[in-house]
């Protein structure tokens, strides 16, 4: 009985512990804030002067630094570009101290000794398979159509494939677009791509930071099973009326910001608003300084419209209110007719309670979208998604420690309609729901950083709880050289309204799961009892600082897409005749994959000059049930891969330089330099021809008199190769102040600088190929104000 008393003692001590701490010492929090917009500065640091107790700020400018022993301190707020800030602060037992605070731009460099945030971060948190991406970054790439874009910086980034200027799509670490959740605030974008690949649905002047994860991402994030992508938009400026007004030869753009109220003795809120619109021409512009490419021109159009109201409150609690109309038309040769629209709103709040060390953070959205795909001499296809998503956190500071926890849910409908090779209409109409909840605990072992997380996923429509853990190691072993590991478990509803095996895919719908009736009763011998597509994350690798300046990272990750879901594209029979196989008459197929490979990044960043460079190898296989006759690699032998076929986007290499020189002697010229490489992509080589009976009239049709199209024979699936694709592209441009306040940019820049023949695919009825852009000038001019 004194053992039970004795262990229920220790047990009630340990849990009380951290309190009794928290009231022997304080707290210190607040937000950072640029002096010049009041914009939040993101990942700054702040630190007590003299000790080693500090933290960075988020994207949000916040910051929280807990169990500081109590007395007076001095507290320093640091970062690159900006005078240092100096605080006296007092803490006191028990006692949240708030504070808001201004930097302001520096006349001169700051001294090399200051240390910069992302270093901070690199020693605080895992941060595997994560890059962060700002404003300043995306313009370092070259400019297409003399605008930076954020699309154009994403295709850089390590485990990215692109697979085309003209309708191509990103592909990250094997994962299809649909397996990637791109947020905008917190709300899911379904198609943040224009059908010309160069540009994004966003305005990169307003993105505030965007974090790209390529795998391994934590319980906070779910409902896909490759990539996240997080972007941030900023709040508008908050003291003055401001903007940017640019046209160039592909399109124009507004950009309006300003304060609607500003803080003043009779009042402690702040109403900011942002607008951006941005427009393409190019089907006009193109048919007078492009018609070399195509003298019809290039029939590409898009119209993207955003706006944003932010309240802010005294001690830093916001709400901001959102909404968008995103526009994208194509006519493309083969292509009658492409558009689709995408449009809604929503709102984040982020609540700082005055008593309690907790961040609370929220967000609500409601949004639409619809394609449509009318081609030539083919039945048309649509597909419609419309629905809600709500998500609400709570992020405890425990000294190094943190605890973040929290629930989302989601309900969409979604419509489609689609019409195979053979004429023969998959449609689908469903409603679902999805509900989760996770948690996410961070703690600091001396030098082991340990970021346990688990989520649990509930998919309503098709009633399956998917139980999720993850994990995120991180080692330090020493002060340049860490290893960091990570683990987890994924799944999704969503399905692609096309084909995996499609080689040019403009047409982006969605599917949710379907019930198991219209798939396949087993796969590979087994019985297939779940409709969810799901995945699981290795991912190890390393940081090492070579100096302060230069920085090499290098992962290594395994991907066992466990069950993958895909349309029925040879589908030929309805599912009533009970003799027929199921992949012949069933709506979709069941496969399963790897993808394995490794990235290395080296990056070099200091004053004047900026250089990056990636080399990714990459595996992506997939097994269908019906194992390949070919020859198997090293790796599929090693690993044991089940193996059929590699997807159309199966890149083996792929390289990207990176370069920015800033010179001149205000340092208002600028020149960016960047050259892709990339091995083939896998395609079905053709095997013959013969003629296709439409069969209209089912038996009665008369096949001897009937006029029949050309049928093509295809090989083994995905057994060809694509020659290397390579491209140079380079921009020069000249910044003219003209006020303390506005300033004009001129830029020019060049696609494919050596007109190199990359190929997009091959006309199979006509033995041409259609080629990627060629040598293709650009410029433009912007006045910001």
């Amino acid at each position: 009985m004194n053992k039970k008393i004795t262990v229920l003692i220790l047990l009630s001590a340990s849990l009380l512990f951290p309190f009794l701490l928290s009231a022997q010492t304080g707290i210190i929090r607040g937000f950072v804030y640029e002096k010049e917009n009041g914009e939040p500065m993101m990942f700054t640091n702040v630190y007590l002067k003299g000790t080693t107790i500090g933290a960075s700020t988020d994207v949000n400018g916040y910051f929280n630094i807990s169990r500081i022993p109590v007395g007076n301190y001095t507290m320093m707020v640091t970062t690159v570009g900006y005078d240092t800030i100096q605080v006296p602060v007092t803490v006191k037992a028990g006692a949240i101290t708030t504070q808001k605070l201004y930097a302001v731009k520096a006349n001169i460099a700051l001294k090399e000794l200051v240390v910069s945030a992302e270093k901070q971060d690199a020693v605080a948190d895992v941060r595997m398979s994560v890059v962060k991406v700002t404003p300043k970054q995306i313009k370092q790439v070259p400019t297409i159509g003399g605008e930076p874009d954020f699309a154009q910086y994403v295709q850089v980034l390590p485990g990215v494939i692109f697979t085309g200027d003209q309708g191509g799509q990103l592909y990250i670490r094997g994962g299809s677009p649909i397996q990637n959740k791109v947020l905008l605030d917190g709300m899911t974008v379904y198609n943040p791509f224009h059908s010309i690949g160069l540009f994004s649905v966003f305005d990169s002047d307003i993105i505030r930071n965007a974090d790209i994860y390529t795998g391994g991402f934590n319980a906070d994030y779910g409902g896909r099973i490759s990539s996240i992508m997080d972007i941030t938009m900023k709040d508008g400026n908050k003291n003055r009326f401001s903007g940017k007004l640019s046209a160039t030869t592909f399109g124009s753009k507004l950009l309006l910001e300003g304060p609607i109220k500003k803080y003043s003795d009779d009042s402690k809120t702040n109403i900011s608003f942002v607008f951006s619109g941005k427009t393409s021409y190019l089907e006009q512009s193109s048919k007078y300084l492009y018609t070399y490419i195509d003298t019809a021109g290039l029939p590409f159009n898009f119209t993207d419209l955003y706006g944003k109201i932010t309240i802010n409150a005294e001690n830093g609690t916001k709400v901001s209110l959102f909404g968008f109309n995103f526009t994208d038309q194509v006519k493309y040769r083969a292509v009658s007719d492409l558009n689709w629209q995408s449009y809604g709103g929503g709102g984040n709040i982020i609540l700082v309670p005055s008593g309690s060390n907790v961040l609370v953070k929220s967000n609500f959205s409601y949004s639409k979208y619809n394609i449509t795909l009318k081609e030539k001499d083919a039945l048309p296809r649509n597909s419609y998604i419309g629905g809600f998503n709500f998500g609400l956190s709570f992020l405890y500071f425990l000294g190094k420690d943190e605890l973040n926890y929290g629930i989302e849910t989601s309900g969409y409908t979604t419509d489609f309609n689609y019409y195979n090779s053979i004429g023969r209409l998959l449609q689908q109409k469903q409603n679902t729901t999805e509900l989760a909840g996770y948690v996410k605990y961070k703690h600091n072992f001396g030098k082991l950083l340990f970021e346990p997380g688990f989520r649990l996923q509930y998919y309503n429509s098709l009633s399956e709880i998917s139980p999720e853990p993850r994990l995120g190691l991180k080692y330090l072993v020493n002060d340049k050289f860490r290893i960091k590991f990570a683990s987890g478990y994924y799944s999704q509803n969503f399905i692609a309204a096309n084909s995996d095996r499609d080689v040019v895919n403009l047409f982006y719908g969605f599917l949710t799961g379907p019930d198991l009736s219209y798939m396949p009763s087993k796969f590979d011998g087994d019985s297939v009892n779940s409709a969810l597509q799901t995945s699981t994350h290795f991912i190890l690798g390393f940081e090492y600082d070579l100096t302060q300046r230069i920085n090499v990272n290098v992962e290594g990750y395994y991907k066992i897409n466990n069950q993958l879901t895909n349309i029925n594209r040879n589908k030929l029979f309805d599912s009533d005749n009970y003799d027929k196989p199921d992949y012949l008459k069933k709506d979709f197929i069941v496969e399963s994959g790897k993808a394995y490979g490794v990235d290395f990044v080296f990056k070099y960043d200091y004053k004047r000059i900026y250089f990056w460079f990636v080399y990714s190898l990459g595996y992506v296989d997939r097994y269908d049930g019906f194992p390949y006759t070919g020859e198997t690699t090293f790796w599929n032998t090693l690993f044991g891969t089940k193996f059929s076929y590699n997807p159309h986007y199966d890149r083996r290499h792929n390289i990207n330089l990176v370069g920015s020189y800033t010179f001149g002697k205000n340092l208002n010229w600028e020149f960016n330099v960047r050259w892709n490489l990339g091995s083939g992509f896998s395609f079905t080589q053709t095997q013959g021809y013969y003629e296709l009976i439409p069969f209209t009239n089912g038996v009665n049709t008369n096949y001897t008199t009937a006029n029949g199209q050309i049928g093509i024979l295809y090989g083994d699936l995905d057994k060809g190769r694509l020659p290397y694709y390579h491209r140079l592209d380079v921009s020069l441009k000249r910044v003219f102040e003209l006020g303390k306040n506005s300033r004009l940019e001129a830029n020019a820049g060049i696609t494919n600088v050596y007109n190199r023949e990359n190929i997009f695919y091959f006309d199979r009825l006509t033995h041409e190929p259609v080629n990627q852009l060629p040598f293709m000038p650009s410029a433009g001019l912007s006045l910001t104000f």
